[in-house]
């Protein structure tokens, strides 16, 4: 199934999929350009937006957890966060943490507050719709992860 074709199902877990990747970007793109604000209370929440970036990414391409170093409590984590309802939460969470930010001054991370949210509420859509998830095979879902062992 190409991109194109993922789309036009109208998945909102698919929509989800990709808005978690663009905000896994946005995160580490804010979270390193406002690190250099050097007011403490926004750097510890850069800090976690850097993290929250790397946690993305690993829930979001399935397929680097097999190729990837990581520990076994992680992995476990991670793979915890399979549903739809389960990834419209931590999206949530990660979201609301960033907005709290805009408590310590005005920054970039209210962007990726943004991003977070707008990724739960597709995956929040597609639980509320009935959609199963649906792991895009661009990013290693379903058939990729499984070629590789």
């Amino acid at each position: 199934m190409s991109l194109k074709e993922e789309f036009q199902t109208r998945n909102f877990s698919i929509y989800g999929q990709w808005f978690g990747i663009l905000s896994m970007i946005v995160c580490l793109a804010t979270g390193i350009s406002t690190i250099f604000s050097f007011n403490v209370g926004l750097i510890i929440f850069c800090a976690i937006a850097i993290a929250s970036s790397f946690l993305i990414l690993f829930i979001e391409v399935p397929l680097l957890l097999r190729i990837c170093p990581t520990s076994g409590k992680f992995d476990e984590f991670v793979r915890k966060i399979s549903t739809n309802y389960l990834r419209a939460a931590a999206y949530g969470v990660m979201g609301v943490i960033q907005l709290v930010s805009t408590v310590m001054g005005r920054s970039a991370l209210i962007a990726a507050g943004v991003f977070l949210l707008i990724t739960g509420i597709c995956y929040l859509l597609a639980g509320i719709k009935g959609q199963a998830f649906v792991g895009s095979k661009t990013l290693g879902g379903h058939g990729v992860a499984q070629m590789i062992v």
